[in-house]
């Protein structure tokens, strides 16, 4: 699996945190594009369709990461989606995508919280885009 074969679309409101995290990816190998919040990343995926997607939860609304998931997943079923998000340091309020409940409305493959080791993140990604290629 080489990482310059796969785009990867970024979403966060918090711009620090999306430059970071771009530059995190992009160190990995893999080419990036970004957005900086739902209605822009809602855009982009009218004319892109990326390979992996890592998406806040907390952006315009408090649930702009669940809906976007919700759309990409009706237009690109396919493609892998990660929830990063700081939202159980803030609000105390987890989400188990395990469980079988919310997997109905959770449209995202994995949930993490914000301060993502680097090789944590390449971890992911790999089993991810992997197991999207069988």
């Amino acid at each position: 699996m080489k990482p310059s074969n796969y785009t990867i679309l970024l979403v966060d409101d918090d711009q620090d945190y999306l430059f970071q995290l771009q530059n995190k990816i992009q160190n990995l190998g893999y080419k990036t594009i970004t957005a900086e919040g739902q209605k822009e990343a809602e855009v982009l995926l009218e004319k892109t369709k990326p390979d992996l997607a890592i998406f806040d939860l907390m952006m315009e609304n408090e649930d702009s990461g669940f809906i976007l998931c919700y759309k990409m997943k009706k237009k690109y079923p396919d493609v892998p989606i990660i929830i990063a998000t700081g939202v159980t340091a803030e609000t105390g309020i987890s989400f188990d995508i395990n469980d079988e409940n919310n997997r109905k409305w959770i449209k995202a493959d994995r949930f993490l919280d914000k301060g993502i080791r680097t090789e944590r993140l390449r971890e992911e990604i790999e089993k991810l885009l992997l197991k999207n290629n069988k």
